[in-house]
């Protein structure tokens, strides 16, 4: 009995020490994060100070709202990430703020599309109405970089350096032959000649349909860019064009005698032109910068007004179920719409939209709970971001009013199902064959192991094809468009904003704040506050559920492994192929990533 109580004693001793070691290296780790952070409270901007933005990480639409961050970086650097919402209303506050002088773009690298790219310039064009300046450097700026320095006051570069300009291209990877090779048959199913998702896995070059849509919306893209570049440097789209199509723009030196860049430039050199910008003579004092995460602490939220309109950041791809933070989970979404929609202070929705799409299913529970909260009264605008295509236009059409920016990607209306099958490779390559005794004819399903037999194939067709016309509806009553009318602009054809207001699937051309503007009037508001969701998790709350294991890291650990083994354009081959593997059901999605940056 004794040895028991002593075995119980010291048991729940280790237990209370361990408890203490573990709680006080937590404190340790939470002070260290809080010390990185400047006292993880009040951030303090100082007279004559410059806001600097840097683009080198991903916006997304919403702060915070990225896929979970890497648990194998345990790093007290927890910065969160700043979505594209409150970066414009940093701008916008920092334009008439007096101790902000300037902004300084640090463009050597950028993440981001075009449409998020247009929305963050017509900002910063904005800003300079202030009369304050706008510097940008970069070691070197790609086409994207430079559509945003195009609004600089001065264009820094460095000396070896110089600015890209070159057009752009599209260059999609075919998997066919390899998997041929392999042995595994990629059994597909689609409606619509244009929806090129499932063509690297059947085809070995695009089709004549997809070339026609790439290079469509291609020149559409292009054309924005050599309009709003041509028109900041003083200089015709044309010659702009020409510039680009005959690659005159090699070095630093070539940008200089173009007039892309003002000044060839060292880093330090920009330093000191930023502190005689400011009026500081004194080579030894600091020129003071105050990055976008910490300033947009400086944003003022409003709980005193009741009614609300609420933004729905929509971002990344629409999977079935929860999802995680930066995707689209059906179930998620439709719950946190039924409570938007019950709450009797919120008066309208604005969905924003940017995602290429995914699941069907899952859409259509998104789609299901705005038309519910259309029917109860509230007026629903969506607002398209850099891609609104496939599942995020099926989750959009039947909004009231539909906004896109002229270089948004939107469209896509198609569906397909696509089944892998490795009976080949099993047979050849190992030497494992399946026989099979069934009661029923169709009794053994849809199997990996097994090629689909042409009755199941079929029926799987069939399926496609009445989604696809529930899809034509879904737009056809959203759209106040007959089911032919819809099926000509569909086909999984891909369009710009621009030319898809000319056919009718977007109603104005206009960024967030316009379709907030719009949902205020129709909800006849005049004092509203803007209420955003998802809510999502501040980069120290995420840092301590990783570091206590209430997230799961398995997941991030691998593909952060991958990553370092393939590179950034590796990895999004292998990010593209993942999701087509891990996709359930029938897919809404865009046919191809599009990055022009």
């Amino acid at each position: 009995m004794k040895k028991f109580i002593s075995f119980v004693f010291a048991s729940c001793l280790g237990v209370m020490l361990a408890s203490v070691v573990g709680f006080g290296l937590l404190f340790m780790v939470m002070g260290g994060i809080a010390a990185s952070s400047g006292g993880g409270g009040k951030v303090n901007v100082k007279d004559n100070s410059v806001l600097k933005l840097d683009f080198s990480t991903a916006v997304p639409e919403k702060t915070n709202n990225v896929a979970p961050a890497d648990p194998l970086s345990f790093s007290f650097d927890q910065k969160k990430t700043v979505g594209l919402y409150d970066m414009v209303r940093s701008i916008e506050k920092a334009k008439d703020d007096s101790k902000i002088k300037g902004i300084f773009l640090d463009l050597t690298g950028l993440s981001m599309g075009s449409a998020t790219a247009s929305v963050v310039r017509d900002a910063l064009e904005d800003f300079k109405e202030s009369g304050k300046f706008i510097y940008s450097y970069a070691d070197m700026y790609s086409q994207g970089a430079y559509y945003l320095a195009s609004t600089s006051d001065s264009i820094f570069v460095n000396p070896r350096g110089g600015v890209e300009i070159k057009g752009y291209a599209s260059s999609i990877p075919f998997f066919k032959d390899m998997l041929d090779r392999l042995g595994v048959k990629m059994q597909i199913y689609y409606v619509g000649n244009f929806k090129s998702a499932t063509e690297p896995y059947r085809l070995n070059k695009m089709s004549a349909d997809n070339k026609l849509q790439v290079r469509e919306y291609m020149d559409g893209l292009y054309q924005v860019f050599l309009e709003d570049v041509a028109s900041a440097r003083n200089m015709s789209a044309e010659e702009l064009h020409k510039i680009a199509d005959n690659y005159e723009l090699r070095n630093g030196e070539d940008a200089l005698a173009y007039g892309f860049v003002d000044r060839l430039a060292y880093r330090d050199e920009l330093i000191d032109a930023l502190r005689g910008k400011l009026g500081i003579t004194d080579k030894d004092k600091k020129v003071y910068t105050i990055g976008i995460a910490d300033y947009s602490t400086k944003l003022k939220k409003d709980y005193k007004t009741k009614k609300k309109i609420a933004v729905v950041f929509a971002e990344g791809s629409i999977v079935d179920g929860e999802g995680e933070s930066g995707s689209i989970g059906g179930k998620k979404y439709a719950k946190m719409i039924r409570k938007i929609r019950k709450d009797d202070n919120v008066k309208a929705i604005v969905l924003r939209v940017n995602s290429g799409g995914g699941s069907a299913f899952a859409s259509e529970e998104i789609w299901r709970e705005l038309e519910l909260a259309k029917a109860q009264g509230l007026p629903v605008i969506a607002s398209m971001g850099d891609v609104a295509a496939s599942g995020g236009y099926y989750i959009s059409c039947n909004a009231d009013t539909i906004l896109a920016e002229p270089n948004t990607i939107t469209g896509s209306i198609g569906v397909f199902g696509m089944i892998p099958s490795a009976q080949k490779m099993l047979k050849d390559k190992i030497g494992v064959e399946f026989d099979t005794v069934k009661t029923a004819r169709f009794a053994t399903g849809i199997s990996p192991f097994m090629d689909i037999d042409d009755a199941t194939g079929e029926i799987i067709q069939e399926s496609v094809d009445e989604i696809y016309e529930i899809f034509l509806k879904r737009v056809g009553e959203g759209r106040g468009m007959t089911r032919d009318e819809v099926n000509t602009v569909a086909q999984g054809r891909v369009w710009t904003g621009t030319k898809g207001k000319e056919i009718g699937l977007v109603d104005v051309l206009g960024g967030l704040d316009d379709a907030i503007e719009i949902a205020a009037n129709k909800a006849g508001l005049e004092k509203y506050r803007v209420a955003q969701y998802p809510a999502t998790k501040e980069p120290l709350q995420a840092f301590i559920e990783k570091l206590t294991g209430q997230e799961s890291a398995s997941a991030s650990i691998k593909a952060e492994l991958v990553k370092s083994e393939l590179g950034d354009e590796g990895y999004e081959v292998y990010k593209m192929m993942k999701e087509v593997k891990n996709a359930k059901g029938y897919q809404m999605r865009m046919p191809f990533e599009i990055r022009t940056w």
